[in-house]
């Protein structure tokens, strides 16, 4: 993911500090120190976007009532203006920002790879702060969830951990930012508990209880109670108890406000959902949506009494209960609106504070009607019982639902009434859908979460000796400086243990030539007077979890594994990050030596609704719209998924896991495969690897993806004795699924301005054939191709050496494709004696756009290699060439 270099020079020094000063602090020590920081600095930033939102909304207000505009024009104006702007500055500067905030960070916490960093926070903070002041009817409760666990994220960083105590500690800022916004510590720690972490274990319950009652505390102090309401009067504290007197009757209303709240909860969650895939329809950016929605928004908030134009006031002016049922009807149904067409652009703004509002107002409702049902006097019991019930059946957290509600007002006679409104909305609401609104809006982004599962558990379950390299190269102690050095010229290893007489005396690395080359140090001196003696190690059965913290803690390169002092293996990173892979899918974890596996740093999912996966690989914007229409009209014809594949390299020295890299390029590239995908009405996953070996991350990716095949692009020639390239020849080799390298004619895609998908012009197809060939792998693809032709026209030809060759199998051919196509195919033999030759001459002759050669599992593809017909006809033929290998024998 990317990185801010500012930002990251400016942490170093503080990391350093922090891992010198906490070196001897235990884990449970620790974990307190830093929930309390990560505590601390939520509650800060809730305050400050509590603040910042309060201002701004404010000067919206002042301006609609105040300033010579109308506030049909002023509204509206404000909202366009501050939707584009808080869309551009999200869309420029931190994507992971859209939206609540919370579905992001359930995925955080369930392993995959979304940022969460200081930047995010920023952003967040930021964009939630201008989306509230533009006028769109989101909250910023949620938000703070998300702020929370990236500061959390950031401060993490200080401290070298475990991944599974940095998810912990994600969790205590999500806490922390829960808490924050509302004031309600506990209900901070039963939502991660309840909905984002489903994890009750002490280690992580107790740091997450810390961080929420701090970061509670921190915005208590410094703004007050963020939800207030008047302290209830003789008359409510009478009524009240007259409630409980009476409560027998007025359960059923009780019961029939749960099951609203689930029905029209469920309603609006769905709404959200299918507002937001109607807008993706619209093909509009970022900016260009909330732009959008902030006119909508500022236009009907304008038509609306003065009221609602103070979302804070509405929410309290509800709660007072001293309104008419129609007032509350019409609150109810424009916030349902307004709020749906907010969250529809994926403004950065939350969901919690909109649902409270909807509850209180349903609730309200109720409570009228019951009044007039049974002549009770009306109260505000109803509307904060249906603040709970709404909540609870948007976000599927009963638990949360009744103890926010109750630390907001801190009115314990509130409980009776919220359990049974929150029970029975939860029931309804599952039993119409069973997934939360976060959960869709994951789906809807391609990412599903299975239950209860961590990505980390499997650390835990796996130990040292399973995992570790057995066959280890080794210094011995009586080696000189000389022969280390050789060793090491010789080797990509970065450091070797000592041993003598089979037992491990210490370590020696490059670090130690490095700092051995500043003195004047004899060659001739032996190892063991230069060495690290007693080196960090670890015994076999070892967790993977105490493995990983003993890296992350002092940096070692690597760790010998040892029993006693015998030396039986050693471990590194890439050897956990591939093993937990492989415990994953269930393959074997006794791995050797093997390069570093590459490490994805941004990626996307959508519906997994198709038969099978095309991968292409894009690198080159000049070629890459090319490529993916290419890659679009096969996956549209065969019912594939597209999934689309960047690969940053790094320097070999470096750990692409550990390797800060920008990811911005590749971004743009995979946001066009987005695009073109919709274009083509596919679906697109994408994802950017870092890796030190292209072809290395394309295998890694073919084998975790379950490709069927795979599309790339080939400059044509090859400036080495390698037929196609190096990383080309690996993959052509090595790839169990069928391989297509596509040769662009640089005058068919200079020019080409992203996001204009029309046809490629390519009408004019040569496909050579061998003799007699009825199954050819590149004229199975002819359907796709055919897609991406306005008027196709086929050329078949057959290279032979003898003029009395039987022309009757190719014209059968060219019939079939007629038939079964309605183009024009055209059946072509030529006597040569060079296949290369007579492919150039037809391609020539006809002014063909595209060549296209393919083979069976036997036949041309040999002749192909061994002959280098590829590079002979690309070398010397002017249009655009397709090369098509079949799938290797053990991948079908």
């Amino acid at each position: 993911m990317g990185k801010f270099p500012p930002l990251q020079q400016l942490s170093l020094p503080f990391k350093s500090f922090t891992t010198q000063f906490l070196r001897p602090t235990s884990p449970e020590r620790l974990a307190i120190i830093e929930a309390c920081i990560i505590g601390f600095v939520s509650g800060l930033a809730a305050y400050c976007l509590r603040i910042g939102a309060g201002w701004l909304g404010s000067w919206r207000v002042y301006g609609s009532i105040h300033l010579p505009v109308p506030a049909w024009v002023f509204l509206p104006l404000v909202g366009v203006i501050g939707g584009f702007a808080t869309g551009l500055m999200v869309e420029q500067f931190a994507p992971e920002t859209t939206g609540s905030g919370v579905p992001q960070v359930k995925a955080a916490l369930g392993g995959l790879p979304i940022s969460l960093d200081l930047r995010v926070a920023i952003a967040k903070l930021l964009g939630t702060m201008f989306t509230m002041g533009a006028g769109l009817t989101l909250g910023r409760q949620g938000p703070t969830v998300q702020i929370g666990a990236a500061l959390a994220a950031w401060v993490s960083r200080w401290v070298p951990t475990s991944p599974n105590y940095r998810r912990q500690m994600l969790a205590c800022g999500a806490a922390a930012g829960l808490s924050s916004g509302f004031n309600a510590p506990l209900a901070g720690v039963l939502f991660v508990v309840e909905d984002l972490l489903h994890d009750t274990s002490g280690v992580t319950l107790g740091p997450a209880i810390i961080s929420s009652f701090v970061g509670a505390m921190v915005a208590r102090l410094l703004g007050g109670r963020d939800v207030s309401f008047d302290q209830p009067s003789v008359e409510a504290l009478e009524a009240s108890y007259r409630q409980w007197l009476v409560q027998l009757p007025e359960i059923p209303f009780y019961v029939i406000l749960g099951i609203l709240a689930g029905l029209l909860g469920t309603l609006f969650s769905s709404g959200i959902v299918k507002s937001i895939q109607f807008n993706r329809q619209l093909k509009l950016s970022l900016p260009g949506r909330m732009a959008l929605s902030g006119l909508l928004c500022g236009l009907i908030i304008a038509a609306l009494p003065l009221n609602f134009r103070n979302n804070s006031g509405l929410r309290e002016l509800v709660l007072g209960g001293d309104i008419s049922w129609e007032f509350t009807a019409v609150v109810f149904v424009a916030h349902f609106i307004l709020t749906t067409i907010a969250a529809s652009s994926s403004a950065p703004g939350g969901l919690f504070a909109p649902s409270l509002v909807l509850g209180a107002s349903l609730g309200n409702l109720v409570g009228l009607w019951e009044s007039a049902a049974i002549g009770l006097e009306p109260s505000s019991t109803f509307a904060l019982a249906g603040m709970g019930a709404f909540f609870c059946a948007v976000s599927r957290t009963p638990i949360t639902a009744v103890v926010i509600v109750f630390e907001i007002t801190e009115d314990f006679n509130l409980v009776l009434q919220l359990m049974i409104c929150a029970i029975t909305a939860y029931f309804t609401a599952e039993k119409l859908n069973p997934q939360s609104l976060y959960d869709r809006l994951l789906q809807l982004s391609g990412i599903e979460l299975k239950p209860d599962q961590s990505a980390y558990s499997s650390l835990s379950n796996l130990r040292a000796s399973e995992v570790m390299q057995r066959h280890v190269e080794t210094l011995e102690g009586h080696f000189t400086l000389d022969q280390a050095r050789k060793v090491f010229s010789a080797s990509r290893h970065r450091g070797f243990p000592v041993v003598e007489d089979g037992k491990l005396v210490g370590i020696f690395t490059q670090q130690d030539l490095a700092d051995i080359a500043k003195r004047s140090v004899p060659g001739d001196t032996a190892l063991r007077e230069l060495m690290t003696p007693q080196p960090i190690t670890v015994n076999p059965d070892d967790s993977l979890t105490q493995v990983l913290y003993l890296l992350t803690q002092y940096k070692p390169s690597r760790l010998p594994v040892v029993e006693g002092r015998h030396l039986v293996g050693i471990i590194t990173r890439s050897d956990i990050i591939k093993a937990e892979l492989g415990y994953l899918s269930g393959e074997d974890t006794q791995i050797g030596p093997h390069p570093h596996p590459s490490y994805v740093v941004y990626q996307t999912r959508s519906p997994q609704v198709g038969q099978g996966r095309l991968l292409v690989s894009v690198g080159n914007p000049k070629t890459a719209s090319t490529l993916l229409q290419i890659a679009a009209a096969i996956a549209r014809e065969r019912n594939y998924e597209l999934e689309c594949l960047t690969v940053i390299k790094v320097p070999p020295r470096q750990i692409p896991s550990e390797t800060p890299v920008r990811v911005q390029k590749s971004r743009r590239l995979l946001q066009e495969a987005d695009r073109i995908g919709q274009a083509w009405q596919v679906p697109v996953h994408t994802e950017a690897r870092v890796s030190h070996d292209t072809a290395h991350a394309i295998l890694e990716t073919i084998q975790e993806r379950h490709i069927d095949l795979l599309i790339m692009g080939w400059q044509g020639a090859s400036a080495t004795d390698r037929i196609f390239g190096r990383v080309v020849d690996s993959l052509i080799r090595q790839a169990p699924c069928e391989v297509m390298l596509v040769k662009c004619d640089q005058r068919t895609v200079t020019g080409q301005s992203p996001g204009v998908y029309s046809s490629l012009t390519w009408n004019r197809w040569l496909f050579p054939l061998r003799g007699g060939e009825h199954k050819s792998i590149a004229l199975e693809l002819l359907p796709a191709f055919v897609r991406l032709s306005v008027h196709p026209e086929v050329q078949l030809l057959q290279v032979v050496r003898q003029k009395n060759m039987n022309f009757q199998a190719l014209e059968k051919i060219a019939e079939g494709i007629k038939k079964a196509l309605k183009i024009n195919a055209i059946p072509t033999m030529v006597c040569n004696d060079s296949v290369a030759e007579a492919v150039i001459d037809m391609a020539e002759k006809n002014q063909c756009d595209v060549v296209v050669l393919g083979a069976s599992q036997e036949g041309m593809l040999k002749q192909v290699i061994q002959g280098n017909l590829p590079e002979a006809i690309a070398r010397n033929c002017p249009c655009n060439m397709i090369l098509v290998r079949p799938a290797l024998p053990s991948a079908r």
